[in-house]
């Protein structure tokens, strides 16, 4: 029985997609034991993922180096006797803690110029998406769907409408406010709750389309923990999301939904669910990668209509 330490990345999305990367190491080998070394916030997350043993949470800030935590980790891990360590950030200072413990076979991308700190090292020329580049880590050219495990809740027999307008990257991935709004006040009129989800940055967006809207509409941003998340997402009947961590962990649960894209390509991150639709303009302009609209505009969302939206419900 092989055990394998996986480094996981520092995004909600880009965690959900590393799943593809547990399934694919379980196919290969039923018995493997995977733990994830990751951020703190995501243990809520990885609590739902069937394939992982252990998550061993740091507290080590996104882009800092942490030299002496990195070394403190690394020596600590050497007693678990890891096969392999991969490594799915691309920076330097990511490689450093399967180097200090010591792992015999230490995989990951090219990239900041890892040799020694890996000596597995992979090419991902010719994987456009996240998530096929993660499944090559583990030596496979087929990505399975990420798919999450909820603790099994009850809520009214009522259709739940799940809207997701915060995006951690920035505002050139985030849809109108006022256009969520809108379409939220169609599906009251049906009938349906709203509940609106998000981190506690967020709270103040779902404050807004709340105010808009009125009635039966819960504003749970912030009030929620990643794995409380998870499971409330369970409950809803449809999501309408831009392209952020939430998107993917309501692909992960199946999810009905319309992703809606921005500064990002639905060709590098899609939802990874047969359920999803995607609404993206692809102007001309986009999709640019950038946190703010370099142009100003926002076109890429803002001539995303609510009826465009509200025609694919």
């Amino acid at each position: 029985m092989s055990s394998i330490l996986i480094v996981g990345p520092s995004w909600v999305g880009d965690m959900m997609m590393a799943q593809s990367l547990f399934k694919v190491l379980k196919i290969k080998q039923a018995d493997v034991n995977i733990d994830v070394l990751a951020p703190t916030w995501s243990e809520g997350l990885l609590q739902r993922m069937d394939e992982v043993r252990h998550i061993i949470p740091h507290t080590i800030a996104h882009g800092t180096l942490g030299w002496r935590e990195r070394r403190k980790i690394g020596q600590q891990l050497r007693s678990r006797a890891y096969e392999q360590a991969i490594v799915l950030p691309n920076s330097w200072k990511s490689a450093l803690i399967p180097y200090f413990a010591n792992i015999p076979q230490r995989t990951g991308f090219k990239g900041e110029m890892r040799y020694g700190l890996l000596n597995d090292i992979r090419s991902k020329k010719a994987l456009n998406r996240t998530v096929d580049q993660f499944a090559a880590l583990g030596l496979s050219a087929i990505a399975p769907n990420p798919s999450l495990n909820p603790k099994p809740l009850k809520v009214e027999n009522q259709p739940i409408l799940a809207l997701c307008p915060g995006a951690e990257y920035g505002p050139a991935k985030c849809w109108p406010l006022e256009y969520y709004a809108t379409v939220a006040k169609q599906k009251r009129a049906e009938g349906w709750q709203v509940w609106i989800f998000g981190s506690n940055k967020d709270y103040a967006a779902g404050a807004k389309i709340k105010n808009l809207v009125g009635d039966g509409v819960r504003n749970l941003c912030g009030q929620t923990s990643l794995s409380e998340a998870v499971d409330l997402l369970a409950l809803t009947s449809l999501v309408i999301t831009n392209d952020s961590g939430l998107m993917h962990i309501a692909a992960a649960l199946d999810k009905p939904m319309i992703a809606i894209y921005g500064s990002s390509s639905p060709k590098m991150t899609p939802p990874l669910s047969d359920k999803a639709h995607i609404i993206s303009l692809e102007l001309d302009c986009s999709p640019c990668y950038q946190r703010t609209c370099p142009k100003k505009h926002l076109k890429c969302l803002r001539d995303i209509t609510p009826e465009q939206v509200l025609e694919k419900l």
